[in-house]
């Protein structure tokens, strides 16, 4: 058992290691690359050469990376040889007939017929369940509605490193001419890198035929995370969408369809967590203290998207009185912070805002003004 967890701990430190190095080398490199097209060529091959390893990194591990993206987002996939999808929930008829039409939504194409037969049956149980007002049925939704996001999220994840992005900017404004030549090479590269994929992990399910495209699962995560609130289940919503850091750098890179239901999923989240955090006042310190932290996560994960794709292809991801509403969401749980949270969460907010020429939201330079004024306070009591 041991030895069985160390090999498990070992690929996914190195994954987080170099991950984490990669972020901050493009971070830093990504000011000097605004304004030299070399450098800009570098970064665009750089970035794409990491999409390259993620991409052959599970083949390395492959036993100890399935496992560990169980632990990931705390769920357990179904076994390949059975028809009954594996719900982590015991074994009761009822969780496991809810659990397997959850899964077939994510596997059967949306343009095929029987996708809004099984979604629709799928949304009659749940709230069948609700209805019944039964702590046992209750906690079977809470179970299986909280796998199945933890598992469209790992499916989803996984689809965008597979697929791998064509646009590799981060200004999801589309490619520009020096990353127009470049992906010319780089589909060359990604193709040898597909056929590499494909003979070393055998058995693998391809994605398109499964059914689960990058924008169909990512409109899925919106229905999942609006059945888990109506449930009463925000919290734990909230929490795994904190948690999703991976899948939240990777969206920077997404088409701007995968983009825009990701912005929705997240603004929607942020209210909950909003509501959460009032309903929580009165509960004892260390739930807060808990639960401030992970709106801390999903500030710092999900707000450079909330910077860079709020536009949508045709018209804007949300509405002016969407857009008004979240921005004062954001300004509210930005001020529970501590200031050195804030002061985090706000440079973050002024780098993607001020580098990202097609959108002008969300505007917080109230908040950024707010926290400036308590920094000079704080500078006068030394």
């Amino acid at each position: 058992m041991m030895e069985n967890s160390a090999t498990m701990i070992a690929p996914l430190l190195l994954r987080n290691m170099v991950t984490s190095v990669f972020l901050y080398a493009d971070k830093s490199l990504l000011n000097l690359a605004e304004k030299y097209k070399l450098l800009e060529m570098i970064r665009y091959l750089v970035i794409s050469s990491f999409l390259f390893f993620l991409r052959l990194f599970p083949s390395l591990f492959p036993y100890n990376l399935r496992s560990q993206q169980s632990h990931d987002y705390t769920f357990k996939p179904p076994q390949k040889d059975s028809y009954v999808a594996a719900s982590g929930v015991g074994d009761t008829g009822i969780a496991r007939a809810l659990s397997q039409l959850l899964s077939s939504v994510n596997d059967i194409p949306v343009s095929s017929r029987k996708y809004e037969i099984v979604r629709s049956l799928a949304e009659r149980l749940i709230e069948e369940n609700s209805r019944e007002n039964i702590e046992a049925l209750r906690e079977v939704n809470r179970t299986v509605l909280s796998a199945a996001f933890s598992r469209t999220l790992c499916q989803l994840e996984a689809a965008m490193v597979e697929l791998g992005q064509d646009g590799v900017g981060h200004d999801g404004a589309g490619p520009g001419p020096v990353q127009y030549r470049l992906n010319r090479v780089l589909r060359a590269v990604r193709s040898i890198g597909d056929g590499v994929w494909t003979r070393v992990v055998m058995g693998r399910k391809d994605v398109n035929r499964s059914g689960n495209s990058a924008e169909k699962l990512a409109a899925e995560l919106l229905w999942l995370a609006q059945k888990l609130v109506a449930c009463g289940f925000e919290e734990e919503a909230v929490e795994i969408w904190a948690l999703a850091s991976n899948l939240a750098w990777l969206s920077l890179l997404a088409e701007p369809r995968v983009q825009a239901s990701l912005v929705k999923v997240s603004a929607f989240l942020f209210k909950q967590a909003k509501n959460v955090g009032l309903e929580m006042e009165e509960t004892e310190e260390g739930n807060k203290e808990s639960f401030r932290q992970t709106k801390m996560k999903m500030l710092t994960s999900w707000l450079p998207l909330l910077c860079r794709a709020s536009n949508g292809t045709d018209v804007p991801v949300l509405s002016i009185s969407e857009r008004v509403e979240l921005e004062k969401v954001l300004e509210e749980t930005i001020e529970m912070l501590q200031q050195e949270e804030q002061e985090q969460v706000l440079s973050l907010w002024l780098h993607h805002f001020t580098y990202c020429p097609s959108s002008d939201w969300p505007n917080l330079h109230t908040s950024y003004a707010r926290w400036c004024t308590t920094s000079r306070k704080l500078l006068y009591l030394l």
